[in-house]
Formats: structure tokens, sequence, C-alpha cells
């Protein structure tokens, strides 16, 4: 068997995939148009609106990737989101929040999910703690170096406690960052003063 007909085979199950149901209260559809119409919204956020309102038309996901110009993976990644929320929509309707409160709701059901990945493990204190470091003579620090290197200055700002583990490359992109250059004479000025 072949790759395209194992991926042809792939193309018509999903076609067969019966499509999951969309339906809109009249609030939720106004908020969705106001999405739609809206100036400001960005281009993902009225694009993935008219898709829940094409959904909830009975349009077929083929249909809607046609003409939004989506992959049909994407219009039923969408549509599913929108599925699994709708208890969330009910729960707030029934609970008479107010259009703006709903709108806040849809946008953030139609908004990208974090992505994985590490979040920003430094604070800006600690890493102005880190360039301070580097301001110092080594000497002060018991090193026995005589200019600071991105992994003296991990090693220190570990030992002093200010992160409790830091790479050297992390240090030096904020060395970077700061525009300033591991020990020099005048570097050491500049801090001082």
């Amino acid at each position: 068997m072949c790759f395209n007909e194992t991926n042809g085979r792939i193309s018509k199950l999903m076609s067969m995939i019966k499509a999951l149901p969309i339906n809109l209260s009249n609030l939720q559809k106004t908020v969705l148009q106001q999405i739609v119409r809206g100036t400001t919204n960005p281009y993902r956020l009225v694009r993935r609106a008219k898709l829940i309102l094409a959904a909830a038309s009975g349009e077929s996901n083929s249909s809607i990737s046609r003409r939004l110009e989506l992959d049909r993976v994407q219009v039923r990644q969408w549509r599913s989101r929108w599925f699994e929320e709708r208890e969330k929509l009910s729960a707030a309707e029934e609970q008479q929040v107010t259009e703006k409160a709903l709108m806040v709701l849809i946008k953030g059901i139609l908004s990208d999910r974090p992505r994985p990945g590490t979040t920003k493990s430094f604070t800006v204190e600690q890493v102005v703690q880190i360039v301070e470091i580097a301001c110092e003579e080594c000497e002060k620090s018991d090193r026995p170096v005589s200019h600071w290197t991105p992994s003296e200055l991990a090693d220190e700002a570990i030992k002093r406690g200010i992160v409790e583990k830091i790479s050297p490359r992390s240090v030096g992109r904020f060395l970077k960052r700061s525009d300033i250059t591991t020990t020099s004479r005048s570097l050491l000025v500049k801090c001082q003063s």
C-alpha cells in the first residue's frame, strides 16, 4: 500500500466522521456576530467566530475549510473546542451574565491555549542582582579568577541564593540584553558611579 492510498483512506474516513453539532443561543450568536463585525479584533479571532457561526448554521467542516481557507483539522479542532465548552456557556447564560462578560468568555474559548514550553524562570530582580555581581570585582567573592565568565556568574548567583539554578547561557543572555560585558576596569567605574 502506498502513501497516497493510505492518505486517501484517512481522508475518506475523516470525511465520514460526523461533525459535532453546534447549537447557539441568540445571545451567543449576537456576541459572535459582534466579534466578526469588530474592526479591532484580531484576524484569528474573527475567523474562528465565523467558523462557529458557519458550523451552527449546519455547514460541513469541508465547506467551512474551503470558505475560510483553513485545514479541516483546524475546523474540527475549533468545532470540538466549542462543543466541549457548551456547558460553561450555558451555565454563564443561566446565571444571566452580561453580554460583556459573555464576550470575554467567548473570546477566551476562541483564543489560543498556552503552548507547552518553559515559563519565565527569573524575575527582574534576580536578573538585576546577577548583573550587579558582574559589576563587582571577582576578588570580593573569593573566586580564583581574574574576570567574571558567565559560568562563574551562574555559580556565584546560586551560591548567594539569588536563584536555585541557572545556566551560563542564561547569564550570558542577561548580560547581552543589559549591554554589559564582564569585568573590565571601565565597567567597574560605570557600575560604581
